[in-house]
Formats: C-alpha cells, structure tokens, sequence
C-alpha cells in the first residue's frame, strides 16, 4: 500500500470528507499545467501488461493539437494524477495514482468537452521494440537485465527491486520482439514481476503471500465502515493448482532442469488431492537454469492462478493508497469475515465510490 500522507489519512476516509483531486499535464517542451477536469478515473490491474491507464474528462478545448506546435506539446507528454482528501481546516492531502503517457485527446474543438487517455509507463517499453536482438548471454543478472531493458528506452528510469536476483541462462530475443515482454520474462525468472508504480518508478518484487501479508486495510459493513456493496462469483477459467516450470539451455551447456508447485493446503478449496481435481500449467523458458529458479517461477505463477474461494468486487470509500497485492480484511453485514487480495481497482476522479477487484478470499479467523 502506497504510504499514507499522515495518520488521521486513512481514518478519514471512513467518514463524510471532501475528496480532492489533481491532474498535471507534463508536456514534451518541459512546460507543467494544472488541468481544470469534470470527470475521469484511473484502473490498476496486475492482470495487464500495462498495470494503470487513465481518463480524464476536461473542458480546456486549447488542449486539442491542430497546429504542428500543439501537436509538439502534446506529442510525448504526460498526466500526473493524485488523489487525497481536503480537510476542513484548509490542508490537503493526497497521493499519486500514477503517471500516464498521453496516448489519445479527442473533443469537439469549438465546445469541448476533451477526453484524455494515457497509459502507464510499461507503454513506452513495450512500444520500443529490439530494433537488434537482445541476448542476455554472459551471466547477466535479472534485474542487471531488466534495469537495462528500461533504461535503453527511458534513460533516467528509477528502478527499485526487493526480489532475490539471481544470475539467467542464456536467451536471445529477435529484432522486432517486445522489449516489455522480455523484462517480464527476467522477472518470472526470479519468482518476481516487474510494473510501473503510482510514482512513475519500475519496481521488481513479489508478490505477496495472502497467508502472511500484514492487513493493508480494512474494508467492513456497517454505519462507520467504509464497503457499499460486494458480488462473489466462482469460476474454473484460469485456475491452476500445480504449475511446473522448466528449463534447458544447450548453449551454457546446462542440463535440463524443473520444479513443481502445488497447492499442497487440505484446507483450501483448489487442494492438489481434493475434489476441484489436479489442474497442472506447464511453463518453460530457457532463463531458467537452476532447480530454485524453477522454484521461484512456478510458484510465482501458481499464486497468480490460484483463486482460494472466489472471485469479489467490492465497491467501498475510495482509498487511493490501495495497491493490487495488498490484502484486505472484509466483514460483511452478516459478522462474516474474509482475507481478499487486490487484483485491480478503479477509482473515480469525482465523488464515486472505488471498484476493487480481488483474487478470491480465505475465511478470516
């Protein structure tokens, strides 16, 4: 969860408070404008190659390009986007949703309005495609090879990592292959993923084990708790409870090597030996050259596939430091309670109310 600006941030949340919006336009001549907006909102998904995308409605008809100037200033720029609450004595809080390359402006040119799209920042990456191939032969480290993945598109990237690196077996990608797709390919590798963060940041990291995270937030029912509605579903599609990883790499002359995760828990409803079946993914990359990097991959895809009860859309009070990984303990009306992991969310740039997306739910003792 993205740091809270102060204690009483999230306490507020829960009760009658003024939201407070920010959008800036950062154009491509260095030039930064607070836009006047009336609309908009902003999804994060871990379901995407591009984790945030953003629109935004504003009523500044002078932002439509029509000269070969405007189209300069707006060519290559980018949306930086907060949200936070402003409090009666004056002050304001907020945090950021994230920084948004502008990927489409349209409008009616004499009346407006004008609807801005963007995208995160993997956008960029992954439009950047080798214009040579890109090898990682001579021992080069995951994140070495993702840091360098980035930056050969964005020099003055930040990139920060909590993964455990390890050095990668060999592999080559084609001219005209996706750069974004080999950097995420680095992180499975090492058991981790790799996405833009609300600050404009890449972060190499893994994903949280909804056993063992600390509660991120809390999202309960009642007269002073902050959930509207929720809808449970259940579905099978996607849903693996062993994955196999594997790998062979001839050209560093190392032997074939795998590893296999399973859902090993009686307890849960997708148990490997129960009676949801055994539902078996097969991964395999030649990035893979040791049994604990097999390790590594295979359970990071079986967290990924693995929903423990079902799926939940939760609508509460906007809580813009949520992020998807974080794990919310859930009390509905009836006293039940459950531990959810955030998927994605969508959060307005109004007054409504936050969609959360989870990945399923573990009954909460």
């Amino acid at each position: 969860m993205y740091p809270a600006p102060s204690t009483r941030f999230l306490a507020t949340l829960a009760t009658a408070h003024v939201p407070y919006t920010e959008v800036q336009l950062h154009q491509a001549d260095g030039q930064v404008r607070a836009l006047r907006h009336t609309g908009g909102s902003v999804t994060v998904s871990r379901g995407s190659a591009v984790r945030r995308t953003c629109s935004v409605t504003v009523p500044d008809v002078t932002l439509i390009p029509i000269r070969a100037t405007d189209q300069m200033a707006i060519y290559g720029a980018r949306l930086r986007i907060l949200r936070g609450i402003a409090y009666p004595d004056g002050t304001v809080e907020s945090v950021p949703l994230g920084e948004f390359r502008v990927d489409a402006l349209e409008g009616d040119p004499d009346y407006g309005p004008v609807t801005i799209s963007g995208s995160g920042l993997e956008a960029v990456i992954a439009d950047d495609a080798f214009l040579v191939p890109y090898t990682t032969r001579g021992g080069t480290s995951a994140v070495t090879a993702i840091t360098a993945l980035i930056q050969s598109t964005l020099p003055g990237a930040v990139v920060v990592s909590s993964a455990t690196d390890a050095t990668l077996g060999t592999t080559t990608w084609d001219a005209q292959g996706d750069r974004w797709a080999a950097a995420q390919a680095c992180a499975t590798a090492i058991g981790a993923e790799v996405y833009a963060d609300a600050d404009g940041q890449f972060v190499v990291g893994e994903l949280p084990d909804i056993t063992s995270a600390p509660i991120a937030w809390t999202v309960d029912a009642g007269e002073q708790g902050v959930l509207v509605s929720a809808n449970r579903a259940y579905s099978r599609d996607g849903m693996y409870n062993s994955v196999t990883a594997s790998g062979e790499n001839t050209e560093d002359n190392v032997a074939a090597v795998s590893a296999t995760v399973q859902d090993t828990d009686p307890t849960s409803p997708t148990y490997v030996s129960g009676p949801f079946g055994r539902v078996p993914r097969f991964y395999s990359s030649s990035l893979l050259v040791t049994t604990g990097q097999c390790t590594a991959a295979a359970t990071k895809l079986l967290r990924d596939s693995v929903k423990p009860v079902a799926t939940v859309t939760l609508e509460s009070a906007a809580n813009p430091c949520l992020e998807p990984g974080d794990v919310l303990r859930v009390t509905y009306g009836s006293g039940e309670r459950e531990l959810h992991q955030v998927q994605g969310l969508t959060l307005d740039l109004g007054l409504g109310s936050m969609q959360i997306e989870t990945i399923g739910g573990r009954e909460d003792s």
